[in-house]
């Protein structure tokens, strides 16, 4: 059972705030360093679905850390590289570009930071469940090019309170969260829940499936350069529902691989792509 909870710690950070209760030991670290990739798309879920005018391929660098500052208290750092590229514009959609004027008739990319994270979690009940709470920032630090509509996050900054509960079995573990995501800059805020299951397949293998929703509030009416519109990349009203699953390989007792393959089967201006993760964790 040791086993197990010990790597719940690493489990619960395979993907960036992934909402876990479990916290660090004190002094110790977790890190992580993962590519993800939502590739070449051309359509956007809606209502109804509609076209970004252009294939667009959204690619982004992860490193994520923890740090237990107490057995009860973790630090956490979320730091993501974008890497988005888009292509010609599709002359089926010329004439539904809001303004000629701007210049996202050719391909374009961008390499820039998206939306840094820190944040907070605190274990405050631990028996049969445990029960914890996490804050987290997104700070912005996101780039915008109006010329081409790529923009790497949102224009604001983001406040993320959440109530986690999970527990362990003899080989496996189940966790959920609820919570939202408080946003600036006259974006919509928006409600946020989901949970997991994992289950260890192998002596080596670990295998979790997920769901993980959020539903804006509509309760901000930020106004956006038309040419970021035309790309839908980081735009207000952005909503998912999302069902996975997540496979980690131990190579160590403190080194390992993560990949994870989510899909949307609802969404409001997101891709209407599968995404792909894959990364390598380590722990001090």
């Amino acid at each position: 059972m040791k086993q197990i909870a010990s790597f719940l710690i690493l489990l619960v950070s395979i993907s960036a705030f992934s909402q876990g209760p479990w916290t660090q030991e004190k002094g110790k670290f977790y890190t992580q360093f993962s590519f993800s990739t939502i590739p070449s798309y051309d359509e956007l879920f809606g209502d109804p679905d509609y076209n970004p005018q252009r294939n667009i391929t959204d690619n982004t660098f992860q490193f994520y850390g923890e740090y237990g500052i107490s057995n009860k208290t973790t630090l956490l750092i979320n730091v993501p590289l974008k890497m988005i590229k888009t292509g010609d514009l599709i002359p089926f959609f010329a004439p539904a570009i809001p303004n000629p004027n701007y210049k996202i008739y050719n391909s374009d990319k961008e390499i820039s930071l998206g939306n840094i994270e820190i944040g907070i979690k605190h274990n405050f009940y631990k028996k049969d469940w445990l029960l914890s709470g996490q804050f987290s920032i997104e700070t912005n630090t996101s780039t915008f090019d109006v010329n081409s509509g790529i923009r790497t996050g949102y224009d604001a900054f983001t406040f993320t309170p959440l109530f986690i509960a999970g527990k362990s079995f003899n080989k496996g573990y189940l966790q959920t969260f609820i919570g939202s995501k408080i946003r600036t800059n006259n974006y919509s805020s928006n409600f946020k829940i989901g949970g997991e299951y994992g289950t260890k397949i192998t002596k080596n293998i670990w295998l979790v499936g997920f769901v993980d929703i959020e539903k804006s509030f509509k309760n901000g009416n930020i106004n956006l350069p038309a040419s970021n519109l035309a790309t839908g990349l980081y735009v207000n009203d952005q909503e998912y529902g999302v069902v996975g699953v997540k496979a980690i390989g131990e190579f160590s007792d403190n080194f390992g691989m993560t990949a994870s393959l989510p899909a949307a089967f609802f969404g409001n201006n997101v891709a209407k792509q599968v995404a792909l993760s894959v990364g390598i964790y380590k722990k001090f």
